[in-house]
């Protein structure tokens, strides 16, 4: 769920990052613990999808979002459907997807060095523990800068599969396990060199 930062001006831009998570976990909170019906769940879909609106994105970046959950919908609903009911599927897919659209929706309009700021604070009160807020936020960054890396070198392997007419199998792992260990490598040694390590 790791998106580009998009930048603007909307009122969904403009709020707090802390308000943003807190908002989230909210709604998980509600999503998870109270009952829901047919009517309740698709008027959260709605509502997620006014945000959008209310974000001033595109309706294409919606969209984009709703075809990346393609599977998981495909795959959650038919079993839901056949092996419970189908108003459990509606809803219980429904769920899933108004959480992650609104997760996605963080990330769109959240620059991430806000997101890091907000998870540091919040483990500032754990340092009396022994926990490192300042190493815990740097590896977080660091992993979620991570996917994205991760994600084009496994296109660029697969692209390079198939310019020599390989099928892509499970023997692109090797392939990408090194560019993605030699990355690391290259990562670590610019940490020692700062210090950082």
């Amino acid at each position: 769920m790791i998106q580009a930062y998009r930048h603007g001006t909307s009122v969904v831009h403009r709020m707090p990052a802390g308000a943003k998570l807190t908002v989230l976990a909210a709604l998980a909170l509600t999503l998870s613990a109270v009952p829901h019906g047919v009517m309740s769940i698709t008027l959260a879909l709605l509502a997620v999808g006014g945000l959008y609106l209310l974000a001033r994105l595109p309706m294409r970046i919606l969209g984009t979002e709703i075809w990346r959950l393609r599977w998981l919908v495909l795959v959650l609903g038919m079993a839901l459907w056949f092996f419970v009911s189908p108003l459990t599927a509606w809803i219980n897919t429904g769920r899933v997807v108004t959480l992650l659209l609104s997760a996605s929706l963080l990330t769109i309009t959240t620059p991430m060095e806000q997101l890091v700021a907000v998870l540091h604070r919040l483990l500032l009160p754990l340092r009396r523990y022994g926990v490192n807020p300042d190493a815990v936020a740097m590896t977080m960054s660091l992993a979620l800068t991570m996917i994205p890396v991760v994600a084009s070198f496994a296109t660029d392997v697969r692209d390079a599969h198939r310019a020599r007419g390989i099928r892509v199998d499970a023997r692109g792992v090797v392939p990408l396990m090194v560019r993605t260990l030699r990355h690391a490598d290259d990562v670590g040694d610019a940490l020692a060199a700062r210090g950082l390590t």
